[in-house]
């Protein structure tokens, strides 16, 4: 991990929050990294948000992008790729840690660098309320999924939708 970039997605993403005017939920407590440690806190803190995963790819061709889904939700490629198109693979540790500073289970779908482009995948609004972490591991941030748009819309990054499914 990269302490430096750590903190300053965490407050990159403050001051999203305050630049497009979205009202959010904070806890601070022990590290999640893996989902059993985030199912277990999640339970002992009463969280009722459904929680994201934050799928951070590399791009064919050179680039990487950030896929925001449900954290039960799997990678589909053929989807990405004919959104993208080109083919993505999911980075290594090492590759994620050294191009955005986060560790692993504990990336931000916010604060990144401009180049990262954003995918969203549709399921996201299915739920009245978001979390996510917020690049460091022992923090937590929960928001209306009906703001979502209002936090994307404020970011400097590239961000497409994904097709529903059912749609392909």
């Amino acid at each position: 991990m990269q302490p430096e970039k750590i903190e300053h997605i965490y407050q990159s993403n403050l001051a999203l929050f305050s630049q497009a005017n979205v009202s959010y939920q904070q806890w601070q407590h022990e590290p999640i990294l893996d989902f059993e440690a985030d199912e277990r806190i999640g339970k002992e803190l009463g969280w009722t948000a459904a929680p994201t995963k934050s799928l951070f790819m590399k791009v064919k061709g050179g680039g990487h992008c950030l896929l925001l889904t449900h954290r039960d939700s799997r990678l589909n490629s053929k989807l990405v790729k004919q959104v993208l198109g080109k083919r993505v693979s999911v980075c290594s540790h090492e590759e994620m840690i050294d191009a955005i500073g986060c560790a692993p289970g504990a990336v931000c779908p916010f604060g990144l660098p401009a180049d990262i482009t954003l995918l969203v995948d549709p399921i996201v609004y299915s739920y009245q309320d978001l979390m996510f972490t917020p690049g460091k591991p022992d923090m937590t941030f929960a928001f209306a999924a009906s703001d979502l748009d209002k936090l994307l819309t404020a970011l400097p990054n590239q961000v497409l939708p994904l097709p529903a499914e059912s749609e392909v």
